[in-house]
């Protein structure tokens, strides 16, 4: 009389799940039809997001919504207006201007900046900013009543094309930066979805240690050596104590 209960909470359960994870779905618009808004929106499409991709192009919006598996495409302000979540994945140097113009669309939504303000220098890559401030600010400063978070840009792209980038056993961790705690929670559950670690780091006010940390990784790899050998576990050696 028993065998039929254990399956009914089965299903139950799966429908609940099921159910949680759809809520978690969200409306997000790319600007920007590069390597990173096609490495990112393939994995959130992935993850069972709602995405729109959106370029000053058509056929490269076009393009780039059928390597990702998008649904829509459009104009750069069609897909401000379609997102609950906006990710800026065009060149750092005109990530600001674009987030002025749209300004408007991008108020009271979350805004994700993954530009690495780069360029070539005499000993490597450099930072554009000089350090002195972050492109996540600037964007801040051009659109206000936005709530932009500094998220993904240091991983290369192709790391969004593993379905659960997992690396010596554990998942990947995503840094991100906002002064927003909605923002902090909406993108949290966007790494989450997909099967990544989410790494608060605090406030806008310490994205340009991201953005330099991002061109200083860069810089090692270029130069052919690995850059997580710089940064060992503290655990890993032996007789240490963590003070």
């Amino acid at each position: 009389m028993c065998i039929g209960t254990p399956s009914v909470l089965t299903v139950t359960s799966r429908t609940s799940r099921d159910a949680d994870d759809r809520s978690k779905h969200m409306r997000i618009g790319i600007l920007g039809t590069g390597a990173m808004a096609r490495a990112l929106g393939t994995a959130w499409v992935r993850a069972g997001h709602d995405i729109r991709i959106g370029g000053r192009d058509t056929e490269a919006a076009s393009r780039a919504a059928q390597l990702t598996g998008a649904t829509a495409l459009g104009s750069l302000a069609e897909a401000a207006a379609h997102g609950d979540v906006i990710l800026i994945a065009v060149p750092a140097g005109a990530a600001p201007q674009l987030a002025k113009e749209l300004a408007p669309l991008l108020a009271g939504r979350t805004v994700i900046d993954c530009t690495v303000p780069m360029a070539p220098g005499e000993d490597g890559p450099a930072l554009t900013t000089g350090g002195s401030t972050s492109v996540a600010r600037l964007i801040a400063e051009a659109a206000p009543d936005a709530h932009v978070v500094k998220a993904f840009g240091l991983c290369h792209e192709s790391i969004w094309s593993l379905d659960r980038p997992a690396f010596e056993g554990s998942p990947l961790a995503v840094p991100f930066c906002t002064d927003q705690p909605g923002a902090a929670t909406r993108v949290t559950e966007i790494i989450t979805s997909m099967q990544c670690t989410p790494l608060p780091c605090g406030g806008l006010d310490r994205a340009a240690l991201l953005e330099a940390t991002a061109v200083f990784a860069i810089g090692v790899w270029w130069s052919g050596a690995e850059a997580r050998f710089a940064f060992p576990a503290p655990a890993l050696a032996p007789g240490t104590i963590d003070d």
